[in-house]
């Protein structure tokens, strides 16, 4: 009940657009957002395990600010541990891509570990052809047509960077599948590699270390689990925590507020509709 509340309340502030097929990136995945009109936009900006660029297009300017104040106007890069960051603005709309991390270089141009701790103007990272990419948006008659640009778009710049080594993709795709439960030195074992080595290759090529990543994706499942209604205790246990207290700590070190303020949170309502069946990062 508490969860359906926050989807009709989500879909009463937001029009919420998803494409009718795969990006022909593997690892990018699209949504499309567009405020209502019913007043200035103030929501937090929940870590994922996944990238996050969005290209605005709307009437109003979207400004994004993270735990310190520093803030950034207009269509930007958040990194994977870019820390709890909020959206504000009005009249806002925009395209938003999701990255995979193993394909973040090599569209992007620039890798994981370069956007650690921050949130980028993407005209800092494309230039002219951000702001090319925005006016095409503003310009387009549907939503499909927008995701048809902006698919297009990141599948010309394929190619810009390096890309990730098979081993550090295959264990990242491990983490996701398993929800971020999965051991470290298992992971090193079945890919022949010292602990050591597979901490600094994963390190510099995802942008965080993999038991760090682990705790990512175990927080996003609870994060969702939380919205959904399931209380603290049994999320604790369905996700793997060790107690209600380690959930806790979690919560407030990656999204800055409770699990139960986190549970009544629209923007992830928003989050669910747009982005429900998608997976977590892994690459297809």
């Amino acid at each position: 009940m508490r969860s359906a509340l926050r989807e009709r309340e989500a879909v009463a502030r937001w029009e919420v657009a998803r494409p009718p097929w795969h990006s022909r990136t593997s690892g990018v995945s699209l949504a499309g957002f567009r405020d209502r009109g019913t007043g200035p936009v103030d929501l937090p900006v929940i870590r994922r395990p996944a990238l996050t660029l969005v290209v605005e297009f709307g009437e109003g300017p979207l400004i994004v600010g993270d735990a310190v104040g520093r803030q950034q106007r207009g269509s930007l890069v958040a990194g994977l541990a870019s820390g709890a960051v909020r959206m504000r603005g009005e009249n806002v709309a925009c395209v938003e891509v999701h990255l995979s991390p193993v394909v973040t270089h090599t569209v992007l141009g620039v890798g994981p570990a370069d956007l650690d701790h921050t949130v980028v103007p993407l005209d800092d990272l494309w230039g002219r052809d951000a702001a090319r990419l925005r006016e095409q948006l503003g310009e387009a008659p549907s939503w499909e047509d927008r995701f048809a640009l902006t698919d297009t778009f990141l599948a010309r710049r394929r190619g810009m960077g390096p890309p990730v080594d098979p081993e550090v993709v295959w264990a990242w795709n491990q983490i996701a599948v398993s929800r971020g439960l999965v051991r470290v030195e298992d992971l090193a074992a079945e890919v022949g590699w010292s602990r050591r080595r597979l901490w600094s290759r994963f390190r510099s090529q995802i942008g965080l270390p993999p038991k760090r990543a682990g705790t990512l994706v175990r927080f996003h499942h609870a994060a969702h689990h939380l919205t959904a209604g399931g209380s603290a205790a049994r999320v604790a246990t369905e996700c793997g925590y060790a107690d209600q207290s380690h959930l806790h700590r979690e919560v407030m070190a990656f999204a800055g507020m409770t699990p139960a303020t986190l549970a009544r949170d629209p923007g992830l309502a928003v989050d669910d509709i747009a982005w429900a069946g998608h997976n977590t990062g892994e690459t297809r």
